[in-house]
């Protein structure tokens, strides 16, 4: 588990990291060089989840040396579908990053969410549920991991 102690905040605390796939973690169904070290590096403090309808049919073959679970679901209603995998982990202890539109529901279920700002851009609607946003995953994994860079973005 993560506990981030935020001034003026409750304390927040993490058992899940829920991860959209492509447009977050991978562009054009490639894995972002970096990513797996730094999950690597989480692994052993929350539950990974890696969300995708897996447009390209990369995931499986990407995320083999993940120490993650992928869980995939028809490309219909993917708001739906990502919003109900929360629901079911615990929105109340739930991490999730994100940058399409689809993710709006699973940012809005999940008690902390960060949007990144990668290759493919990030949906506008989203950054407005956001409560961080980062240019990159690697930066936003990097604040994730480092609960000082995480106190600083969201004290009160």
């Amino acid at each position: 588990m993560l506990i981030y102690e935020i001034p003026g905040r409750e304390d927040i605390k993490i058992e899940n990291v829920v991860l959209d796939y492509n447009g977050t973690i991978a562009i054009d169904g490639k894995l972002i060089e970096g990513v797996e070290e730094k999950l690597s590096k989480l692994k052993d403090h929350v539950n990974i989840y890696i969300l995708t309808a897996d447009t390209y049919g990369t995931v499986e073959k990407e995320c083999k040396e993940i120490y993650a679970e992928v869980l995939t679901f028809p490309k219909e209603n993917a708001g739906e579908s990502k919003n109900d995998i929360i629901k079911e982990l615990g929105g109340e202890n739930t991490l999730c990053i994100g940058n399409g539109f689809n993710d709006i529901p699973m940012f809005k279920e999940s008690i902390l969410s960060i949007a990144v700002i990668e290759g493919e851009g990030v949906s506008g609607k989203l950054l407005m549920q956001a409560d961080i946003v980062t240019r990159s995953i690697i930066d936003a994994l990097e604040i994730v991991l480092d609960k000082n860079k995480m106190k600083a973005t969201l004290r009160n």
